[in-house]
């Protein structure tokens, strides 16, 4: 897939994402704690239930490991789900459209502090997003609600907020950042706000670029070529050119970003880059070797699935990842919960403005 040359095509590609964000935020989410659930501890999971290589939502559980998977994941395992569960990785995607639909493209970081307190309830933010909403609730502006009594600036929170503008922006990844820095700047910095721009800029790009590959050498423009996020990227493009294996660059580059923590954003990324570059535009390999890749596999899995979406389309998207779903989503956001995918992503097609 390459050029986005008609509204049907457009159409298709904005389902993908929205569909490909939710499926891959499911596959992730039983093993969403990287600190318990690490990539070895994924593979003898899977390996156990025989579901190496994976190529659907995860098995059921066996013996003890039921204990340690999140409590959602009765209805995220591969027979059990009917329409998504509730999720942070997919409610800022809505809120985001809400913020367009109501503020238009030239909205303010405030705004965007303002629709949260209207609605997004409190305790379904996390690390610097509940940071953000305290400072906000308390009176504080932007930015210093992002650099007041956070020590999450540069987490990956910011990043999984960053779809919407990829989407809206098909095509023009310089102008998907811009829109992803003003709403990242609520509650992030450094990297953190890097990670929303480049996210959104390789989700643009995908729309437009003739590989998978372009996409993430045309998302590395839009941020700084100094900060540590661009040469994370540029270290796992590197050691997939020179043909490492897909689990020796993951090896190396835990290495490299070790004492980081689960939920920053370079390591992120990293696996994410993995995936994307490894998976090579296949949706099903894409979304679940990074997932495979651990850390934050919901949102790593989210952003993923957004981007191997857009690049193949909803058409590209195997069967099995959409039927489950039942064009139905759980949400948080006031207002919008059981909203069906298809609507959402009808309302994103109306905003979205393609490469002339």
């Amino acid at each position: 897939m390459t050029l986005v040359d008609t509204e049907a095509a457009l159409a298709d590609r904005i389902l993908g994402g929205w569909l490909g964000r939710i499926a891959g935020n499911m596959l992730g989410k039983p093993v969403e704690q990287g600190e318990v659930w690490t990539r070895d501890r994924i593979d003898r999971y899977l390996r156990k239930a025989a579901a190496l290589p994976l190529t659907d939502y995860l098995p059921e559980p066996t013996g003890d490991d039921e204990t340690a998977l999140r409590p959602e994941w009765r209805q995220c395992v591969r027979g059990r789900i009917h329409g998504s569960c509730r999720d942070d990785d997919v409610d800022y995607a809505i809120l985001g459209l809400h913020l367009l639909e109501t503020h238009g493209f030239g909205f303010s970081t405030e705004q965007v502090g303002d629709l949260w307190l209207l609605r997004l309830p409190y305790l379904q933010t996390f690390t610097a997003e509940r940071a953000a909403y305290r400072n906000l609730a308390d009176g504080l502006k932007p930015p210093l609600t992002a650099t007041y009594d956070n020590p999450y600036q540069e987490w990956i929170g910011a990043l999984i907020r960053a779809d919407i503008y990829g989407w809206t922006c098909p095509g023009v990844p310089r102008r998907a950042a811009s829109l992803a820095r003003r709403d990242a700047v609520l509650s992030h910095t450094g990297n953190g706000v890097y990670g929303a721009m480049w996210a959104a800029a390789l989700i643009s790009a995908a729309f437009t670029a003739p590989s998978v590959r372009h996409a993430v050498d045309q998302a590395l423009t839009v941020i700084p070529a100094s900060s540590r996020l661009a040469r994370t990227v540029r270290r796992v493009v590197s050691l997939h050119d020179a043909r490492m294996s897909w689990e020796d660059t993951l090896t190396t580059i835990a290495e490299e970003t070790v004492g980081m923590g689960w939920i920053h954003t370079v390591p992120n990324a990293a696996v994410l880059t993995a995936g994307l570059l490894y998976g090579d535009g296949d949706f099903t390999r894409t979304i679940t070797l990074t997932v495979r890749g651990g850390l934050d596999t919901d949102s790593n899995g989210a952003t993923a699935g957004s981007v191997a979406g857009v690049f193949g389309g909803a058409d590209g998207i195997p069967d099995h990842w959409k039927a489950p779903l039942e064009d139905t989503v759980r949400s948080a956001v006031f207002g919008f919960d059981g909203v069906r995918i298809s609507e959402l992503a009808e309302r994103t097609l109306r905003l979205a403005e393609p490469v002339a």
